[in-house]
């Protein structure tokens, strides 16, 4: 297939120079170990939420920092991985965009540079042959969706083939801030569960403060952000309104809105990739355009491309909008 990153994401990197594989090459061991670890713990963190809340509670400084946490990293993954660095839905000064790449790499999900190749690969291909986590790939029977929603949910991270950075992500190999970040991502992932537990012990002034500011605003905050962002790529590519036109299945489900910080208005997004709201219908809830709005006043971004009469009619219509 030679479908090209302008045709797929939106036109937010160039192309690479001649064919390459979507694929390269293996995880290592030590990268899957590392999967394993930062996939299934904060999950056990939530299978153990609710035993061990009725057993020792949960306090107001735990839900303080818990929603913090999961409003600021969540926010990294949808304004800067998603919107920004993977889509260039706007274009931000220096400093934002490396405080950006930090935010997201909070959130546990892979460094920048990766999660930004594997989602321009699923544009590339989506809901088709070569995208990563398809939910239709396995067929349309009860047996075959089942086995496709694990898969776009979750089981396709523990799949060890790389995505081809060189062909989905070269604008952020050539940026030595992002790569600089990518390659520190270890520190932001220790960073993400050491600062609640630090908080949470100092404002308790209790080594028990920070052991539940750890549990609730680290390991749980963690578990409840990936479930929100995997559900993007399994539920919303399963059922849902589609009330634009899109190359695939994408579809708003409305009950993830706010969760999802709009990224749950997935049929817009797929209809047209670089538009910097999702939720352009009234009464759309979308926090991320919101923050990018509020980055637009302060002079932080420009070039934000806002959703316009002219580009909802094309997409309405079927037609490409470029």
């Amino acid at each position: 297939m030679t479908t090209t990153l302008d045709e797929s994401a939106g036109g937010a990197a160039p192309p690479s120079k001649g064919p390459k594989p979507v694929t390269v090459g293996r995880r290592k061991n030590y990268a899957q170990l590392g999967v394993y670890i930062f996939v299934l713990g904060p999950f056990a963190a939530l299978i153990a939420a609710v035993p061990l809340a009725w057993g020792w509670g949960l306090t107001w400084v735990d839900v303080i920092l818990a929603f913090a946490f999961f409003y600021f990293t969540g926010h990294g993954v949808t304004v800067g991985y998603h919107r920004y660095f993977t889509h260039g839905s706007f274009k931000a000064k220096r400093p934002l965009k490396v405080f950006l790449a930090i935010a997201g790499s909070m959130a546990v999900q892979g460094p920048p540079i990766i999660w930004v190749a594997d989602h321009r690969r699923h544009h590339a291909f989506s809901d088709k042959e070569g995208d990563p986590h398809s939910p239709w790939l396995y067929g349309t029977g009860p047996i075959a969706l089942t086995k496709g929603f694990w898969h776009a949910h979750m089981g396709w991270m523990f799949d060890r083939s790389l995505t081809n950075k060189e062909r989905f992500a070269p604008d952020l190999l050539a940026d030595k801030d992002i790569v600089k970040v990518n390659n520190t991502f270890v520190i932001w992932t220790v960073l993400t569960f050491l600062l609640p537990a630090v908080l949470g012990g100092l404002i308790t002034w209790s080594w028990w403060g920070a052991l539940t500011a750890f549990f609730w605003a680290g390991l749980v905050r963690v578990a409840i952000l990936h479930h929100v962002t995997w559900s993007t790529n399994s539920i919303c590519h399963m059922i849902g309104d589609r009330p634009f036109v899109s190359r695939d299945k994408a579809a708003n489900v409305w009950p993830l809105a706010i969760l999802s910080f709009g990224e749950s208005w997935h049929n817009l997004h797929h209809a047209d990739p670089t538009c910097a709201r999702h939720g352009v219908k009234k009464g759309q809830i979308d926090t991320s355009a919101r923050i990018i709005w509020f980055f637009e006043k302060f002079g932080w971004v420009h070039s934000v491309r806002w959703p316009t009469q002219a580009r909802l009619a094309k997409i309405s219509a079927g037609s490409d909008v470029t």
